[in-house]
């Protein structure tokens, strides 16, 4: 049953062609299991970006990887969440503005913002490879805290994985983040990214639940992109 929760988070996180599609229900009872995507995410941007000089192109190179691999998933609830943020009126009109499907200058900004400081981060990171594999793993379980602390605002697919999650799971997610602590990476930075994957999803949380009255999928996917560039600059500053 693990395995086929495995495949099944692969298959609502990447690309990967792995087959006949698995029952989403086996991921949904099992969402602590994200950490597992951002190793096999974390991976392949690393696979796709190592054997580049240039840090900018191989930065360039990463960024692309991940949006590939991830069939801009986790992008798509950035760009939605920064229009939501920008929308002028009340929250009603800022949900219309995060949940429909059209892209204005607010996702625009907060989408290139994110990308721009995860680029410039990339540049200088070293080993890029293990700081790849270290933001992805801790991108994925900010999505771990939120599932289970985000309040839908909202039926849809984060209602539903919401409501098949247990606080445990955050503690199962971390666990699964231990084997970070093996990569060559200075302590000091691998503390600081633990922090930060907790406190970004933490503030999109208290953020979220001001403009519009709790967490959906979208903020959730911008938990992971947002998280991620966090966690690369805090690596490449400390």
């Amino acid at each position: 049953m693990c395995l086929k929760s495995i495949i099944a988070l692969l298959q609502f996180c990447t690309i990967l062609p792995l087959g006949k599609p698995q029952e989403f229900e086996n991921f949904a009872k099992r969402t602590w299991l994200y950490p597992v995507a951002g190793y096999v995410t974390g991976a392949f941007a690393a696979l796709v970006s190592f054997w580049i000089t240039n840090p900018a192109i191989a930065a360039a190179f990463a960024i692309g990887g991940l949006l590939l691999i991830t069939g801009c998933n986790h992008f798509d609830g950035l760009l939605d969440l920064g229009d939501g943020l920008m929308a002028h009126g009340g929250r009603e009109r800022r949900i219309t503005a995060l949940t429909d499907r059209q892209i204005g200058t607010g996702a625009f900004a907060l989408a290139i913002s994110v990308v721009l400081v995860t680029w410039a981060g990339l540049q200088a990171a070293y080993p890029i490879i293990w700081v790849l594999v270290l933001s992805e793993v801790c991108a994925k379980f900010s999505m771990v805290l939120l599932t289970v602390s985000g309040k839908p605002f909202r039926q849809g697919i984060h209602a539903y994985l919401h409501e098949q999650s247990h606080p445990q799971f955050v503690l199962y997610a971390a666990i699964l983040c231990l084997p970070l602590a093996l990569i060559p990476v200075p302590p000091m930075k691998l503390v600081a990214a633990a922090v930060l994957m907790v406190i970004v999803p933490l503030v999109l949380l208290a953020v979220s639940g001001r403009a519009f009255g709790g967490v959906n999928g979208d903020v959730v996917g911008a938990s992971n992109e947002i998280t991620r560039a966090m966690v690369i600059i805090a690596v490449v500053l400390i």
